[in-house]
């Protein structure tokens, strides 16, 4: 659709120029990926990375993606990621898109010298495609929590 003249929010910046765009975009998966990516992943049994749950114990008991370690995104330290190579990569998620543990925890990793990325949308776009989270030895659906 062609601007008619008229001036909104939308409009009242220029949009960048396409190169500028994709330079832009395409970055953007440097640093995130997504939970249909990282179900796909998971599932193939090979992933090649540590999907960490930051938010607390309580919340990680109560459901979580199957195959996160729970890790506190206050309690990251270079201690507690001993045991993995240097180069491993680790993706984070915290609660949802209303939540910043992800990218508080990423930013930790990070500032210790690890791959990191982000798993955007965290539980609520885990649940919002469809997947399930567990509990204990229970899993959980999305829709109905039964």
């Amino acid at each position: 659709m062609q601007n008619n003249g008229t001036t909104n929010a939308v409009t009242a910046v220029p949009a960048a120029d396409s190169a500028t765009a994709h330079a832009h975009f395409s970055a953007a998966f440097r640093f995130e990926t997504d939970c249909w990516d990282v179900y796909d992943a998971l599932a193939s049994g090979s992933p090649g990375f540590i999907l960490l749950d930051v938010r607390g114990p309580a919340l990680f008991a109560g459901g979580h993606v199957p195959g996160a370690v729970n890790l506190p995104h206050g309690k990251i330290v270079q201690s507690k990621l001993a045991h993995y190579p240097c180069d491993t990569l680790f993706v984070t998620y915290c609660a949802g898109p209303h939540c910043n543990g992800a990218t508080r925890g990423a930013s930790r990793l990070a500032e210790l010298g690890r791959p990191v990325k982000v798993m955007t949308g965290g539980v609520t776009g885990w649940l919002d495609e469809g997947f399930t989270l567990v509990a204990a030895d229970d899993r959980i659906r999305g829709e109905d929590n039964a």
